[in-house]
């Protein structure tokens, strides 16, 4: 049985790190159907602009991000209407951890874990870049959590990571990001 728990988990990371990268329209075809199984997530316009889900999801520098999304369950938050600002790490962010971590956190019995991961990169409302991330501020984060919002000559940074792009979606604003933000642990 934990076999098939674990396999069927491989085939559903794998239908989405493929769909992710953008390969032919039929892996496109799979990714949409598998978002379209439930809730908001599965609300589909390809003519307007993308919310946060879909801007993650197609992007082929955060495939790790929509999996993780997707194995937290949190698809739906990600693509209801927010506002809400997202700072979202790279494939390479991901990588920069220790080994085994992203695996591990990918396991169900890890979902409680990997979810508040996750909303310590969301904080509700629409921050962007020169306005609400200014210089000294503290962002409230969806996990309760305060993170620093310091601007240099180099730009935008946040918890130490600079934002490296800004993508303005239909529920809110994608800042890419180089690190993993790891929540301090509870005492």
């Amino acid at each position: 049985m934990k076999t098939t728990k674990v396999f069927s988990i491989l085939i559903s990371l794998s239908l989405i790190i493929t769909a992710c990268t953008g390969g032919g329209s039929g892996e496109t075809a799979t990714q949409e159907s598998t978002i379209k199984t439930h809730g908001q997530a599965g609300v589909m316009d390809k003519d307007s602009k993308k919310n946060i889900l879909q801007i993650a999801a197609t992007s082929d520098a955060h495939t790790t991000l929509a999996a993780a999304c997707t194995a937290a369950e949190l698809l739906d938050v990600l693509a209801n209407a927010g506002p809400l600002t997202v700072f979202a790490p790279t494939n390479a962010a991901f990588e920069k951890l220790p080994a085994g971590t992203v695996e591990d956190l990918l396991k169900p019995e890890n979902k409680e874990t990997l979810a508040t991961i996750i909303k310590f990169h969301a904080a509700p409302g629409n921050y962007k870049v020169g306005k609400g991330l200014k210089d000294g501020v503290q962002l409230y984060m969806a996990t309760g959590h305060y993170l620093d919002v310091e601007v240099k000559e180099d730009g935008t940074y946040v918890n130490g990571s600079k934002i490296i792009a800004s993508i303005d979606a239909t529920n809110g604003v994608v800042h890419v990001i180089e690190d993993v933000f790891l929540p301090p642990a509870e005492e």
